[in-house]
């Protein structure tokens, strides 16, 4: 994105140079229902069963996330460095950060035909951004003028039941014409072109406001994929997508279309690569990480990626609130051997956190104030647990939850074994068989343990690994923190103007984090992963998601 005279105009390609990329790219290859790929054969990666519909609003973990991406397009997308390019927009605009005129191309279809419309995009965010839609990822749309959420004062909730989100439409949200749309945000935030890469702002076509359910089951998208039928969606099994002869944007697929099958097990997936019967996998189970390197060789992948490890203690359960919960939440942290964990369990595919961000983000900083918290230190560590139990005696053990299709249990045991040794009680990891099923509990706020709270980016920016998980009712704040000096701080940083400045301000609110320590990170992760012998032309991007239409059949 670059910048004008006039100030602030962020423009992700020039419109005259997204033309010509679209150009390149082609037309609609074909016609019918039949799909129309590059001729690369259908690739087959690995997944996991999606926790929700498929709406791309209602959806914010890695099993779904993977899928919308492919089926549908947004205003941008993000290349495999984490920069954003167009895709549907020609342009994004704005003098003051605040006031935003986006258009986008004319010639843009969903797989039904029917043509993108500024009008898609505006609905599409009006929807998720309603509350009595229940939509996970309304928050990301706060920022617009007239969303009035339904918090009770001071910002608590209004009632048990309530869901945050707007209570009506979005005064700021305007449709010009059919090519153009104004954004008008509640304050300056100059990382909102960035964030428009996200799935929350995909659009959505005008038969999916007929039927959500249908649309939920059986997607109709305008991305590079498609689904291959109704009912190609095979629940706890796979999902079969074919390339969408409507797309003409720069993502357009060099192979015939992408099967993502759902395992229980990444063993199982990693058995089913050397076997030859699966194309690409990106999660290399713990028990192949010392060999996964010479079992592949150059097809091995092992590299940075925008993804950071932790577990959560809700305050809500006991003795983890008040001065209590403040001695013992630090006990925890330094009664962890993240160094011993990651060598001997990672093979050197994990780096331990110093931050709750990620390495490969612009701002990350490992010299921020209070970071010794998360040193291994068994004696401190101890001494701040006598303390608390002074306050109120322990009671009970420390259970770590986690879903067992993620290939978790080495590193929640160890984490649990640590944990033990250090401040001798009962700790464990607990296992649920699958993704889906520990979400439902987390999100319901039924669960009764920490849990694992791991986070993969969803753009490429420092906001987005500390709004969405610890701003006061956040999306994705799944332990309900809540610390006004923080919420303050992460403010005055998304107004900044000055990126470097910004920055500064997310630091501060991270210092804030490790004095209360609302989640406990553990590490960064490198995407491990690989491919087999009948393909070519693998990258993964920023994200740990491989670039899938650029993937060809030999």
């Amino acid at each position: 994105m670059k910048r004008t005279r006039k100030g602030l105009t962020f423009i992700a390609l020039a419109a005259a140079s997204a033309l010509a990329f679209t150009g390149c790219a082609g037309g609609s290859n074909g016609g019918g229902g039949e799909s129309s790929g590059g001729g690369g054969g259908i690739i087959t990666t690995n997944g996991s069963e999606p926790q929700n519909p498929l709406i791309a609003t209602n959806t914010n973990e890695v099993g779904g996330g993977k899928i919308l991406d492919a089926i549908f397009a947004g205003l941008v997308y993000y290349a495999a460095d984490g920069s954003a390019h167009n895709d549907l927009a020609t342009s994004i605009e704005t003098e003051d950060a605040i006031n935003y005129t986006i258009k986008i191309r004319d010639d843009a279809k969903f797989s039904d035909g029917t043509p993108v419309k500024a009008e898609n995009f505006v609905k599409a965010w009006n929807y998720g951004a309603l509350s009595e839609n229940a939509q996970l990822s309304g928050y990301f749309f706060e920022d617009i003028e007239g969303f009035e959420s339904n918090e009770g004062p001071d910002g608590e909730a209004g009632t048990e039941d309530d869901v945050y989100g707007s209570t009506k439409d979005l005064s700021g949200l305007k449709v010009v014409d059919d090519t153009t749309f104004t954004v008008k945000l509640n304050k300056a935030a100059s990382d909102f072109p960035l964030r428009l890469g996200y799935s929350a702002f995909y659009p959505l076509p005008d038969v999916a406001f007929e039927d959500m359910e249908a649309q939920g089951e059986n997607p109709v998208g305008n991305g590079p994929y498609k689904l291959a039928s109704e009912g190609a969606w095979q629940h706890d099994e796979q999902i079969e997508l074919v390339t969408n002869e409507e797309y003409n944007g720069p993502r357009k697929p060099k192979n015939d279309g992408l099967t993502i099958k759902f395992y229980a097990t990444q063993d199982a997936s990693y058995s089913d690569l050397l076997g030859g019967n699966l194309d690409v996998v990106d999660q290399i189970p713990e028990t192949q990480l010392a060999n996964f390197e010479s079992d592949l060789g150059d097809r091995a992948v092992n590299q940075p990626s925008a993804v950071f490890q932790s577990f959560t203690i809700p305050e809500r359960l006991e003795h983890w609130s008040g001065e209590e919960g403040d001695l013992r939440r630090k006990a925890v942290s330094m009664s962890i051997n993240r160094e011993q964990i990651t060598d001997k369990i990672f093979e050197g595919t994990r780096t331990v956190a110093s931050d709750f961000t990620s390495p490969v983000i612009d701002g990350w900083s490992d010299k921020l104030k209070g970071a010794e918290v998360l040193e291994y230190n068994p004696e401190e560590a101890k001494k701040l647990w006598a303390e608390a139990d002074k306050i109120k005696p322990w009671s009970g053990s420390l259970e770590i939850a986690y879903n067992a299709d993620g290939g978790h249990q080495a590193w929640a045991d160890a984490v649990t074994n640590s944990i033990h040794n250090t401040l001798g009680i009962d700790a464990a990891g607990k296992a649920y068989p699958k993704f889906d099923l520990i979400r439902e509990e987390v999100t319901n706020r039924t669960i009764q343990t920490a849990f694992r709270t791991g986070w993969q980016a969803d753009y490429p920016g420092l906001y987005n690994f500390l709004g969405p998980l610890y701003a006061t009712n956040a999306s994705s704040n799944d332990g309900d923190y809540s610390n006004p000096e923080f919420d303050k701080l992460l403010k005055e940083g998304s107004v900044e103007t000055d990126p470097a400045k910004a920055n500064e301000k997310f630091q501060q609110a991270q210092e804030i984090l490790l004095e209360d320590l609302p989640a406990f990170p553990l590490w960064y992760s490198n995407v491990t992963g690989g491919y087999g012998e009948s393909v070519e032309n693998v990258e993964f991007g920023w994200n740990s998601v491989p670039l899938y239409h650029e993937i060809t059949k030999k």
